[in-house]
């Protein structure tokens, strides 16, 4: 129950052609706290919630647990969810004995591309694809819960 996760922003659309699988992800935060958030999602057909707990230092373990739940359950949860909703197109890539999960967020967010690798170990050495830029594990306005407050557009661009 203890994840892993490395985050890098996208550089180029160059993963489209190399994803395995494509889903649309609706979520919704029904607690954003920083040492807990709770999360509803709607996936595909099903839903899921999540509960995470505060990061380390580096922002790259933390606790998780998830359950998944029914459509239904999870439509009649979003609308219970703090202001804010996420909705990204979720594309799976595989590179080498690795999946990274690539979020092309839509409405607020829009332009915003960041993907994600979990990993069995800290110290657990991948393969970086030529579509990955900036790391930005830990970086907290890189969390969907601070998306869903703060989303890309709002944010005052270099």
């Amino acid at each position: 129950m203890i994840e892993i996760e490395r985050k890098f922003l996208v550089t180029s659309p160059d993963f489209i052609k190399e994803a395995l699988k494509k889903t649309r992800i609706i979520q919704g935060f029904l607690n954003t706290h920083k040492e807990r958030t709770v999360r509803v999602r709607l996936k595909g057909d099903y839903g899921f919630i999540t509960v995470k707990g505060l990061s380390d230092n580096e922002g790259l373990t933390r606790f998780e647990w998830e359950k998944k739940i029914s459509k239904q359950e999870a439509e009649a949860l979003l609308k219970l969810c703090e202001p804010g909703v996420i909705d990204k197109t979720r594309y799976e890539v595989k590179v080498e004995n690795h999946i990274y999960e690539v979020d092309v967020f839509h409405g607020d967010n829009e332009g915003l591309i960041i993907t994600e690798l979990e990993l069995e170990n800290e110290n657990e050495v991948f393969t970086k694809p030529n579509w990955i830029g900036e790391e930005v594990t830990g970086n907290i306005k890189y969390y969907n819960s601070q998306l869903s407050k703060q989303p890309y557009k709002t944010w005052e661009k270099d």
